[in-house]
């Protein structure tokens, strides 16, 4: 990869936004892409991150052209911080070819090392003006005459604008909602890299009865993402951080092929989350125009079309778009932003949940539906690709 860090562009938008002091919890990539974006449009922002530093251990993810683009609005050069996908191959369990689609060369998609995204997104929060404090936990949040974070030491930070990054924990939500009840889908996954064989950047999705395993390369083939679902009655929490025996990963996809065994055969220490459905947030903004939120906080997805990073990063440039566009009415600005915002979020939740059971398909409906795959691969390249032309295809530096 290149240098992460931000290009200096010519059109950074006017300083619409001084004046502005908005605090951010969570400095994650919603956090951080929202911190870079109300700078640079004059905003003074500081960012409170719980962490002692600043990092995502890991784990890869896929940044898809919408993503791309903001990315790109924020100075940043995707192909500085990961990999131009090639394609996307389908193969079934046993390793054999369904399906492959060649992915375009612009604006691209990009794989990505979380922790490399990470880096370039804080580098043009810091270089736009932005404050990142560490060490900063988040206790409750006070909506009363003044806004304020209050802390686990005891400290009151007041702010003039709140915004919630702090996924689907996050301590805003339930101020602006209520208590939520997600439950759990069915479905766990476990996450792990293992060093790489240089392998050319093509995401491959290995489709099984009530699983699936998707892999690619990460920092031009040194590592390998492996992402491994299973559908399962036994519960696992929710989180990204529990330990699991790799013995159990290996029996879970016992019975796949191809190049998964040797690669499951690696992994020394993979993580398990257990998958939740959270309802999009009916509130994003408290009314008033001090506080809202982004990200997993508003509406957290099931990772079966790779776009809960893509989604952020989108909120928070209309996030920054919208209160610009009305910097004398924050209130009406944080009702723009959901209304642009929570149809096309909510859409993407449930197209997500329909890949996960197209990944699944049982014997005979698996030796169906694989077969129109090839079909449709051979008289239609790109329609399978296609049906996702509303997702990848929006630019929300343009369209808002």
């Amino acid at each position: 990869m290149n240098d992460p860090r931000p290009i200096p562009t010519p059109s950074d938008p006017p300083a619409a936004l001084a004046g502005l002091r908005a605090t951010v919890i969570g400095a994650g990539i919603g956090g951080l892409a929202a911190a870079a974006a109300l700078c640079r449009r004059g905003a003074e922002v500081a960012v409170l991150e719980q962490s002692p530093e600043i990092t995502e251990v890991g784990a890869g993810l896929q940044i898809s052209p919408n993503g791309a683009r903001v990315l790109a609005a924020l100075g940043l050069d995707p192909a500085a911080l990961g990999d131009r996908a090639e394609a996307l191959e389908l193969r079934d369990h046993r390793g054999r070819l369904v399906t492959r689609m060649d992915l375009p060369a612009a604006p691209g998609f990009f794989l990505c090392h979380r922790a490399d995204l990470i880096v370039g997104l804080e580098a043009a929060a810091r270089d736009a003006g932005a404050g990142v404090q560490l060490l900063q936990r988040v206790a409750a949040v006070e909506l009363n005459d003044r806004v304020a974070a209050r802390m686990r030491t005891g400290a009151r930070l007041e702010a003039g604008l709140l915004i919630g990054a702090d996924g689907v924990h996050s301590v805003l939500r339930p101020v602006l909602n209520g208590a939520s009840r997600p439950f759990f889908t069915g479905q766990v996954a476990w996450r792990a890299t293992v060093p790489g064989d240089g392998a050319a950047p093509v995401v491959q999705v290995f489709m099984g009865p009530g699983r699936h395993l998707v892999s690619y390369p990460l920092r031009g083939g040194g590592l390998r993402n492996i992402v491994a679902v299973e559908e399962r009655r036994e519960w696992a929490a929710e989180g990204w951080n529990h330990a699991d025996d790799p013995a159990a990963l290996r029996a879970a996809f016992a019975g796949f092929g191809g190049p998964v065994p040797g690669w499951l055969a690696a992994i020394e220490s993979p993580w398990l989350w257990g998958l939740f459905r959270h309802q999009v947030a009916r509130h994003w903004h408290d009314g008033r125009g001090r506080a809202v939120i982004l990200g997993d906080a508003a509406h957290a997805t099931l990772p079966f079309l790779a776009q809960g990073a893509n989604m952020a990063l989108e909120d928070a440039w209309v996030l920054a778009a919208a209160l610009a566009a009305r910097p004398d009415d924050a209130a009406g600005a944080l009702a723009a932003y959901q209304a642009r915002r929570a149809r096309r979020c909510r859409a993407i939740v449930v197209a997500a949940d329909r890949n996960a059971r197209a990944y699944h398909l049982r014997a005979p409906i698996a030796r169906v539906g694989h077969a129109l795959l090839r079909l449709a691969g051979r008289i239609a390249p790109g329609l399978v690709l296609g049906r996702f032309a509303w997702v990848h295809g929006h630019d929300v530096t343009r369209d808002g």
